[in-house]
């Protein structure tokens, strides 16, 4: 099983061992092994953290210590194993393929908005169509009045006016049959009146830190029906969407992900009494700065206050703890280096010192 942190954007550990194949998937993850490629069993663990564009790797137990997976070279960097994801998909049907660049601070899918409300005028599915054409060839395209080159062989994008670069990823996304591929264990045995949907409410942390529920108006699963796949498998995950974005509400880390753009919020489930019983906070760090006077503050968000709340902070650090994170106050905007855990004003550039408090 992998360990209780969810690190999209590092490293997770896995202990796997040898099966069958399974019919039912399209891929199948393999180690070579001498001269034997052998299918890693519990490998939707592995095709999950791949499905999202910030992931890095994952690291796995093997009989020869644990490697870490990378993603973007499909490489295991140190040791004797080698690794290859098949696709096992039926005649005339094509993968469906997201295209992602690395924004200032998020991994985008092209074609979506930008950080600064512009949309690129391709789409993933236009990017793969010229990766099909040309695995190692390069195009160029436009975002508003600036035009672009992206370059299959070097995996980046390139203005052509500034000569700034990003990375570029290319990854499968989920597949609409997602219950049976991602759930992490299987689901146990029961009939429908075994199951009950009632007593527990279901909500995620709001944009002004307060937690709201799944409405059925707004979202298409309310809290009952959350509360009934939870009750079918509460180690799985349940995909859903919200006008027009998707998301991925996984119930061992009790974290709802955008499939689009990535963005994370907690998730929490509670008693009609409003005792908690599940909730991604419930043992999580704080994080602070220190002020003028050095007074230990916890970053609190609201509207003349951070752009970022503690929480996704920390959310944010568990993509990445080697990262760099922005976020803006009434007045100025800063950046927080997760490494050098500092916040630097990026107008005045004072920097002062950051710590994160495990509860």
């Amino acid at each position: 099983m992998f360990s209780p942190h969810n690190n999209m954007g590092n490293e997770e550990a896995l202990d796997y061992s040898w099966g069958a194949p399974v019919d039912s998937k399209r891929y199948e993850w393999q180690l070579l092994v001498g001269n034997q490629w052998l299918r890693i069993e519990n490998d939707h663990v592995i095709e999950t953290h791949y499905c999202h564009a910030g992931a890095k790797g994952i690291t796995i137990n093997t009989q020869h210590g644990k490697v870490f997976i990378d993603f973007d070279k499909l490489q295991i960097l140190t040791g004797p194993l080698k690794v290859q994801r098949l696709s096992f998909l039926p005649p005339g049907q094509t993968e469906d393929v997201g295209w992602y660049f690395r924004d200032d601070q998020l991994w985008r899918e092209y074609g979506s908005l930008t950080s600064s409300r512009l949309s690129s005028s391709i789409s993933s599915k236009d990017v793969e169509h010229q990766f099909t054409l040309n695995p190692q060839g390069s195009f160029t395209f436009t975002v508003g009045s600036a035009s672009y080159r992206l370059d299959f062989a070097t995996m980046t994008q390139t203005n052509c006016t500034t000569g700034l670069r990003r990375n570029v990823r290319r990854r499968p996304k989920f597949p609409s049959n997602t219950r049976s591929l991602y759930s992490t264990s299987a689901p146990p045995t029961a009939s429908s009146s075994q199951l009950t949907n009632g007593g527990y409410k279901w909500e995620f942390m709001g944009e002004e830190g307060e937690w709201t529920e799944y409405q059925a108006h707004v979202c298409s699963f309310d809290s009952a029906a959350i509360e009934t796949q939870y009750q079918l498998n509460p180690q799985g995950k349940l995909h859903f969407n919200i006008r027009r974005f998707s998301y991925t509400l996984n119930f061992t880390t009790m974290c709802q992900i955008n499939n689009q753009i990535g963005t994370a919020r907690a998730v929490r489930r509670t008693a009609d009494d409003g005792s908690q019983q599940n909730s991604s906070w419930d043992s999580q760090p704080r994080w602070q700065f220190q002020d003028i006077g050095g007074k230990w503050k916890d970053y609190s968000k609201g509207r003349r206050q951070c752009s970022m709340s503690s929480q996704d902070i920390e959310l944010e650090y568990q993509k990445n703890p080697s990262g760099t994170v922005i976020f803006t106050t009434s007045n100025f905007s800063y950046e927080l280096n997760f490494s050098a855990m500092t916040q630097k004003n990026l107008s005045t550039t004072t920097t002062r010192s950051v710590r994160r408090l495990n509860q």
